[in-house]
C-alpha cells in the first residue's frame, strides 16, 4: 500500500481516540498485578481487543455518519475519510467489519479463559460500537452517548480486564472504573460541545443540543472533577498512600476546566486531545500506584 494510502487509513482509524481505549485495560491490569494474579496473554488480549473495537467502533461512525448526512463540509473536528471523499464508504464498510472481526477472534481466547461473563461483554461492546451511529435510533443520536460511553469504557472495561485475568471481581474494581468512564465521558462532551450548531441543523440530538452549552461546559467540569478525584475514595478503603498519585492530576484538571469556558469551536479540538492525554496520564499513575 502506498505511503498516502497508509496515512489515509491511520486517519480513519483516528490514533488519538486510542488511549482512551488502552486506559481502562491498564487500569484493570495494573489491580490483577495487585492482586498476585497478572497474566500476560490475557492483559495483551484485552488491549488489543479494546484496541480493534475502538477502531471499528470509529469506522462504523466515520460510515453511518456520512450515510446519514451527519457529517457537513461545514464540520470543524478531525477529517472524516468518507465524507472528505479519500475512501469509498463500501471500503470502509468493509475496514469496520475487518475491525470488528478481528476483535472477535482476539476474543475467541479471551472466553476460553474467562466463560460468558466476557461473551456478554465482547458481543454488547461490538453491538453497541455499531449502534452508537447505526441503526434506526442510533445511541449517539439520542442523546444517550454518555451513558453508554462511560458503562463500556468504565466499569465494564475495567472490571472485564480484571476478571479475565483473575477469574473474579469485586466492588473496588468496579468503582475503580468510574474515573476512566468519566474522563472518556468528558472527551465525548467536548466532541458534542464543538458539533452543538452542526448537530443541531443535522438533527442529531445529543445532550447538548437538547441541554445547551451551559449545561455540556459544567458536566465537562464534574467529569474531570469526579474522575481525578476518586482514587481519594480508594485510599481511603485501603489506607495506601500511593493509591492518591493518580489525584495529582486534579491540578492538570484545572487547566483543561478553565479552557472549556474559554474556548469553542474548532478551538475545542485541541481540548479534546487534551482530556484524552489526561485520561492516559491517570492510567499510568494509576497503575504506579497499583504496584508500590
Amino acid at each position: 500500500m502506498p505511503d498516502s494510502r497508509l496515512k489515509i487509513w491511520c486517519l480513519a482509524a483516528r490514533p488519538k481516540t486510542l488511549p482512551a481505549a488502552a486506559a481502562p485495560v491498564i487500569i484493570g491490569t495494573a489491580m490483577a498485578f495487585s492482586a498476585n494474579s497478572f497474566h500476560l496473554l490475557s492483559a495483551l488480549a484485552a488491549l488489543f481487543g479494546a484496541l480493534f473495537i475502538q477502531i471499528g467502533t470509529n469506522l462504523a461512525n466515520d460510515y453511518f455518519d456520512f450515510k446519514k448526512g451527519t457529517d457537513r463540509d461545514d464540520r470543524l473536528g478531525p477529517t472524516r475519510v468518507t465524507q472528505a471523499g479519500l475512501v469509498s464508504p463500501q471500503s470502509v464498510k468493509i475496514a469496520t467489519i475487518v475491525a470488528f472481526g478481528l476483535a472477535f477472534l482476539i476474543g475467541i481466547f479471551l472466553v476460553y479463559r474467562g466463560g460468558l461473563p466476557i461473551v456478554v461483554i465482547g458481543l454488547s461492546s461490538i453491538l453497541f460500537g455499531v449502534l452508537y451511529t447505526g441503526g434506526k435510533y442510533p445511541i449517539g443520536y439520542i442523546g444517550l452517548g454518555e451513558l453508554f460511553v462511560f458503562i463500556f469504557f468504565g466499569p465494564i472495561a475495567v472490571g472485564g480486564t480484571f476478571y479475565v485475568q483473575t477469574l473474579t471481581i469485586n466492588n473496588d474494581v468496579l468503582m475503580a472504573g468510574i474515573a476512566p468512564g468519566l474522563f472518556s465521558s468528558a472527551i465525548l462532551v467536548v466532541n458534542n460541545l464543538r458539533d452543538i450548531k452542526s448537530d443541531r441543523l443535522s438533527g442529531k440530538k445529543t445532550l447538548a443540543v437538547r441541554l445547551g452549552e451551559s449545561f455540556s461546559k459544567w458536566q465537562f467540569v464534574i467529569f474531570i472533577s469526579v474522575g481525578s478525584l476518586l482514587p481519594i475514595c480508594l485510599y481511603l478503603k485501603s489506607d495506601n498512600y500511593f493509591h492518591l498519585l493518580p489525584s495529582l492530576i486534579f491540578f492538570l484538571s484545572l487547566l483543561l476546566i478553565r479552557n472549556i469556558f474559554q474556548k469553542s469551536g474548532k478551538e475545542l479540538n485541541s481540548l479534546l486531545a487534551q482530556t484524552g492525554k489526561l485520561l492516559f496520564f491517570y492510567s499510568l499513575l494509576f497503575a504506579l500506584g497499583s504496584v508500590l
